[in-house]
This record gives C-alpha cells, sequence and structure tokens, in this order.
C-alpha cells in the first residue's frame, strides 16, 4: 500500500510514524507512506495556501490552486477515470462520514490512498469535486487540521494489512472487529462466535499475575471450561456496550439470553 499526505505541515507525522505497529510496517515495506508541502506548489513569494472566503464570514480558506497542482505531480488517476479499488482521494473534513471500522477495512483493501488535509475554516469545495471520492470524519468535534485525523485512519487501516500484526486474530477479536466467517459488522451487528467483538465493545482482559494489589482475576478465566468463559465473555461485552455506548445496542440482534442479561442490568 502507498499512502499520500497533503498538508501544510509534513513534519507533523514524523513522530505518530516513528512508533509502534506504524514504524514496523514502513520499515519492512508493507506500506510506503509519503507527504507533500502544500506550501511548495504555491507560486508567490509568500508561499500563499489560503485567502478569506467569498461571501464573507469568519477564517480563512485552503485555496484550490496548490492542492491540484501536487495533485499533477502524484501520478494519481483523474477522478473521472480512476479505479476505485486500487486508488481513493479522501478529503479530511467534519462535514464527512463519519469513520468506522468498516471503513478501515475497504480502506485496507485499496492499492494507494492519498488524504488532503484540511485546515482553517476548511478547502475550496472545487477540491472535492475536482479530486475527492469521499469526505470523511473521525467524530463529532473540530480539530485544528486533518492531520492529526489522517494519523488516526492511517493507522487503523495499516494495523489490518497482512503481516503488519504480529497475531492477524489481533484485528479481528476486538472492538467493531470481525466474526469467524470474516464478514466485518457494523455498530450493532452480533458476531457469529460469542468470543468476536462483533460490534459491540470489547470485553475486559486480565494477565498475569491472578492477584494484584487485592483485585483477583475472575475465577472463570482460569477454570478452563471454555464454554462459561464465552458467556462470561459475551455478557462483559454487552454489559461494557450498555454502560459506555448503549447507542451500539438499539441496532444489535440479540439472543434471548442476551435480552434476559441486559434486562438483569437495568
Amino acid at each position: 500500500m502507498r499512502i499520500d499526505l497533503i498538508t501544510i505541515f509534513p513534519n507533523f507525522f514524523t513522530g505518530p510514524f516513528d512508533h509502534g505497529v506504524l514504524r514496523r510496517a514502513i520499515q519492512t515495506g508493507l506500506v510506503a507512506v509519503r507527504t507533500h508541502d502544500l506550501r511548495a506548489f504555491t507560486h508567490d513569494r509568500h508561499r500563499t495556501v489560503d485567502d478569506r472566503p467569498f461571501g464573507g464570514g469568519e477564517g480563512m480558506v485552503l485555496k484550490p490552486e496548490p492542492i491540484v497542482d501536487c495533485f499533477e505531480t502524484l501520478g494519481i488517476a483523474s477522478k473521472v477515470t480512476r479505479d476505485p479499488g486500487k486508488e481513493t482521494v479522501i478529503l479530511l473534513s467534519a462535514q464527512g462520514l463519519p469513520f468506522s471500522q468498516a471503513m478501515a477495512h475497504e480502506l485496507a483493501s485499496i492499492e494507494r490512498i492519498a488524504f488532503i488535509c484540511g485546515r482553517y475554516e476548511g478547502v475550496d469545495e472545487r477540491v472535492n469535486e475536482l479530486l475527492c471520492d469521499r469526505e470523511i470524519s473521525i467524530g463529532d468535534y473540530v480539530l485544528s487540521g486533518g492531520e492529526l485525523a489522517a494519523a488516526v485512519i492511517v493507522d487503523a487501516v495499516v494495523r489490518l494489512l497482512p503481516g503488519v500484526l504480529g497475531n492477524p486474530d489481533s484485528s479481528r477479536y476486538e472492538s467493531f472487529g470481525v466474526d469467524d466467517t470474516g464478514d466485518v459488522h457494523l455498530p450493532g451487528e452480533v458476531p457469529a462466535a460469542t468470543h468476536g467483538a462483533g460490534g459491540l465493545l470489547d470485553y475486559p482482559h486480565y494477565t498475569r499475575p491472578a492477584e494484584f494489589r487485592g483485585l483477583e482475576i475472575p475465577d472463570v478465566l482460569a477454570g478452563g471450561d471454555h464454554a462459561a468463559i464465552r458467556q462470561w465473555r459475551r455478557q462483559r461485552a454487552l454489559e461494557k456496550t450498555f454502560r459506555n455506548r448503549p447507542d451500539l445496542l438499539d441496532r444489535a440482534t440479540l439472543s434471548n439470553e442476551d435480552r434476559e442479561f441486559l434486562a438483569s442490568l437495568s
């Protein structure tokens, strides 16, 4: 996979991409990441990338010319001829579609992704119309720029690439993961196996020592009864989702046993 990041702060990414699985993926050649300084594609001595919005209003807007000029050097196919299964261009924006684990899995199958990191009040809409396949937001809040959002999405996508994680099941049996069939679950869907998250929040995890500062692991986890462990994990996932993200339960297809357990929590 190749990832291109178009930004006015190219050095921003030296921190997030220098650690953990992202660093390992880059060093082993599983992903190539390139940053492109938008100011390098300006044509005035002040290297101007923004201007006041037409119609008035607060703030400044990123100009279309430097962004389009940058893309003309990248070798990415035009929007009308682009193969969306091989290349995609994403605008990071507070007005975009909400990013999800299902979207991360979709992006992980694409060979090349280019991110346009918005700044100020946003990006001239003609950039969206001319270049972008999709507009994505990572949450219902406003950031100073798209760089943080790009780093979040790159991390979520790259960890799904084959060979990036030491154990491939690490990306399956987790919050918003997949089930034993390999299907990606949207929020609210129930996994085929009770140990998969399937859109629910993940169950609690414990490791050694079995007792720490007076707190012991649940007895069921040390008992060796795998059916009981699966039931405990399913109930804990339901409980954590009920406490922290009850909205995920609204669209869930729950068993009678699940519903009885949830009723006991009310």
